[in-house]
């Protein structure tokens, strides 16, 4: 079983990441639950915008998507800027969408999406606010794409108003509201990610979809 986290800071191997130790503690914690875990950073790789499974012209994309695939759970960790998730996360959701048009991100029998039988989760560090938010637009768009989203995956922590310092600089490893949350989604993401792995979805798209279209108007062309 292994669980793969990817750190969207803006920041570039060796410097230092917050949301990067955020998601050591958090990948720390499923290894303590027999995960093998890995942990990588966005901008270390040359990722295109675009929204196919390869854009072509030395996209790297391509080589995160087969980590994906092969994951059991999928964490999602980003910083919040101006308020707003990380372009880059944004990036990592925008990629994602090639799963509704790739058929080799589908399966054959079933239509289900390569995500079914997976989890996802979220993470998010910031100097003020916009948690929620941003953990609301990372969780929706992981189930939109067919990622299962256990209960209370979600974990952050966000500094005083107008503060210069981050999670760790400001003692945040040791705030008992994140540490909580941080462990109600490791024990969560596991639990779900083992039940799955042993029951998977049975839901055949393709015959639900043929449902659909038989009790549905045509639309027009």
């Amino acid at each position: 079983m292994k669980a793969l986290f990817i750190n969207c800071t803006l920041k570039r191997t060796p410097k230092f990441s917050n949301t990067g130790a955020l998601a050591e503690k958090a990948a720390g914690q499923l290894k303590a639950l027999g995960f093998e875990t890995e942990i990588i950073r966005l901008n270390d790789y040359n990722v295109l915008t675009g929204n196919t499974s390869d854009e072509g012209d030395g996209d790297e994309w391509p080589l995160i998507l087969e980590k994906i695939r092969a994951c059991n759970i999928f964490v999602i960790a980003t910083p919040i800027w101006m308020g707003h998730l990380a372009s880059t996360s944004q990036k990592v959701i925008e990629r994602l969408d090639a799963i509704f048009r790739d058929e080799d991100l589908a399966d054959k029998e079933t239509g289900q999406y390569m995500p079914y039988g997976k989890v996802g989760g979220c993470l998010v560090t910031g100097n003020e606010d916009g948690a929620h938010s941003c953990a609301a637009q990372v969780l929706w768009s992981l189930q939109e794409v067919g990622f299962t989203i256990p209960a209370n995956v979600n974990a952050y922590w966000v500094g005083k108003a107008g503060g210069e310092k981050d999670y760790v600089e400001a003692g945040g490893e040791r705030y008992l509201y994140t540490n909580k949350t941080l462990r109600y989604m490791t024990a969560n993401l596991a639990y779900m990610a083992t039940l799955l792995a042993k029951y998977p979805y049975t839901t055949n798209l393709l015959e639900e979809a043929k449902k659909a279209e038989a009790e549905s108007d045509k639309e027009e062309e």
